[in-house]
């Protein structure tokens, strides 16, 4: 992985100047910039490093109006190198870039003391005891301070020496293997077509690959790659890239769109951050205030929602849902600065906790949770991963998480993610319920909806008692017809595990297409059990000449109602056989018939209805031609114009 280094600072400190200086690149490369004599775009260079590697280097401007720049250039960037001029110290931009320098967690820097030329020793001392007083308490207190001039050279050696050194000591902050490139800038090129330029915050990209744009969803196909100015093969993490997009035109991909694989990284309109309001921030915010939110390259308006108060005093820290104006794309530990409209000015900074729209209301945000999730950027990869799937578990209907989701939960690499998921498996924490589209769901889920599907099995049974069992397909939906029920908004796959954990455990049982609970036998009342004898024999007796059921019925003593129940019992039983609507078949007659009929094709090729008729002992037609359509369905027999084939078994 590379190391990038980013300028930060007061306009007109020298920061351009200064890295013209180090490398011999001038980062101005608009009109309007060298006109005016001011950064106004984020500006790229390079410095040669021992071994033939190069430093990356982002220049921002220093302009208040362009702080959104400054964000966006600084998102990508290791270590920081702090530009205050020796003949006007500390100003307030100055102070805005190092607060937003901390609030996207840079923690590694140096401080330039540019124009020493413009100084006496006596001025340059003040300077050096105000820098000192400025960064104390700040990632910078104990930072190497340089005094150079650009203009003489002064200093300039020791100080490319020194970032030379920090590059080699530095271990790039980026944990995930996803490739990710927020873009900062998009353009055409005359006979090239679409670029797209950024820091490759994570992954590696190679000439042919894949890509999506975030959030629109677009595709392209990387066609070649630089990397500081430089033709390469595969750009890895860290490294300035410019990627030549093809099947994009340069009006699909704008600043802060974000370069992916596809089905890697997700939009969303909703975040969870952990948001820290500045102890220098001059009032409190507010629940439901709009916000300049700032993320990666993306710069958009947003609207912060509290969930444990309704407002944040500076110095304070909260658990916060965000919601800008469009999706932004994120992972887990990304950092996001917040700008106030008035004044307009950085008053806060947070950590992405959940970058996936978790359907988090207020009432579900008991203390216990806010502390789990405010926990989440110091927990361990176990407890991180857990967390993170125990939430899906608790509030999206979905209950179980993907791990193309999971990835984006945890920043973890592939092979770290497996490791962690394969401990808590081995522990019983997690299942991974879907080995074909891995995802996985908490132990606690799993339990819960157990239980679930048996109290709908058992509830089905105090329905019908006189069941064998339900159907597995309405089983697998919730319930009978199909309606929700135990497995409702679940995916299908999990509903298939959830049940096949039951029957190979036993305490469901499968019969065919029935299942049942496993102590479930169908128990009568007296009156049923005498009905159902006196069908039976009834059924019994009349051999292959089934009684008309109503005239059976009327006998009995009983209606069509009452007799259901027990008629549906002496089918599930296989004692009858149900040949039509209305009309049933004692079992052992048409077991005997359709034993009769495969004799008959041991030596003919086909049946018809008068040849049946007479298999039968010269039924009327009406039995023959039930009967037939009966064993059509049962896929007995076949119908081919008006005569039956055997089919084979």
């Amino acid at each position: 992985m590379a190391i990038v280094m980013g300028t930060a600072g007061h306009i007109d400190h020298g920061k351009t100047a200064l890295v013209r200086a180090l490398t011999g690149i001038d980062c101005d490369r608009l009109e309007e910039e060298k006109r005016r004599g001011i950064t106004i775009e984020l500006g790229f260079a390079f410095c040669d490093l021992p071994g033939g590697g190069r430093l990356g280097i982002v220049d921002v401007p220093g302009h208040e109006k362009f702080v959104k720049n400054m964000v966006a250039g600084a998102s990508g960037i290791d270590f920081v190198m702090l530009v205050i001029a020796a003949d006007e110290g500390v100003m307030p931009q100055t102070r805005e870039h190092l607060e937003i320098c901390s609030l996207l967690g840079i923690r590694h820097g140096l401080v330039a003391i540019t124009k020493t030329d413009a100084a006496d020793a006596e001025l340059l001392e003040l300077v050096r005891e105000d820098v000192a007083a400025f960064v104390k308490g700040t990632f910078l207190e104990n930072a190497p301070c340089f005094p150079v001039s650009s203009l003489t050279g002064e200093g300039i050696d020791a100080l490319r020496e020194h970032i030379i050194s920090r590059e080699k000591a530095l271990t790039p902050r980026r944990r995930s293997d996803l490739m990710r490139l927020p873009v900062d800038r998009a353009f055409t090129i005359k006979g090239h077509g679409t670029v797209a330029t950024g820091t490759l915050l994570s992954g590696s990209l190679r000439v042919g690959d894949a890509v999506t744009v975030l959030p629109t969803g677009l595709p392209g196909k990387a066609r070649s790659l630089q990397s500081h100015g430089v033709s390469v093969e595969e750009a890895e993490a860290g490294a300035r890239t410019a990627v030549n997009l093809a099947g994009l035109d340069v009006t699909d991909i704008r600043r802060g769109d974000v370069l992916a694989r596809p089905g890697t990284l997700f939009a969303a309109d909703r975040w969870l951050v952990r948001l820290s309001c500045l102890p220098s921030a001059p009032r409190h915010l507010r629940h439901r205030a709009e916000v300049h939110f700032h993320h990666g390259s993306r710069e958009a308006a947003a609207r912060l929602h509290f969930f444990d108060r309704d407002r944040l005093a500076p110095g304070e820290t909260a658990l916060c849902e965000v919601r800008p104006e469009e999706p932004f794309v994120g992972v887990f530990g990304d950092h996001c600065v917040i700008r106030a409209f008035s004044p307009l000015r950085a008053v806060a900074g947070g950590v992405l906790v959940h970058p996936l729209a978790l359907p988090l209301r207020r009432a579900d945000a008991t203390p216990e949770r806010l502390a789990l999730l405010l926990g989440l950027p110091e927990a361990s990869d176990e407890n991180l991963t857990l967390a993170q799937i125990s939430l899906a578990a608790d509030l999206t209907r979905e209950r179980a998480v993907s791990l193309a989701h999971l990835s984006v939960l945890t920043n973890l690499d592939a092979r770290r993610l497996d490791k962690t998921l394969r401990a808590l498996s081995e522990k019983g924490a997690v299942f991974r319920h879907d080995p074909e589209t891995p995802a996985c769901i908490a132990a606690h889920a799993v339990k819960e909806l157990t239980l679930r599907c048996l109290e709908a099995a058992a509830a089905f049974h105090k329905r019908e008692p006189l069941k064998q069992g339900m159907a597995r397909g309405a089983l697998m939906s919730g319930g009978e017809g199909g309606k929700g029920g135990w497995s409702r908004d679940l995916p299908p796959r999990l509903v298939h595990f959830i049940v096949d954990r039951l029957l190979r455990s036993g305490k469901l049982v499968a019969e065919g297409e029935v299942i049942r609970l496993a102590g479930h036998s169908v128990s009568l009342a007296s009156d049923q059990e005498q009905l159902k004898t006196a069908l039976l024999a009834a059924y019994a007796a009349a051999g292959n000449t089934p009684p008309n059921l109503k005239d059976v019925l009327d006998s009995l003593k009983t209606d069509a109602k009452a007799a259901s129940a027990v008629l549906g019992l002496l089918v599930n039983e296989g004692s009858l056989v149900k040949v039509k609507d209305g009309l049933y078949y004692h079992a052992p007659c048409v077991a005997a018939l359709e034993e009769r009929m495969r004799v008959w094709f041991r030596d003919h090729d086909d049946l018809d209805p008068a040849a049946f008729r007479d298999l039968s002992g010269g039924l009327s037609r009406k039995y023959v031609i039930a009967l037939l359509e009966y064993f059509d369905r049962e896929r007995v027999t076949i119908r081919v114009g008006d005569k039956r084939q055997i089919r084979s078994r």
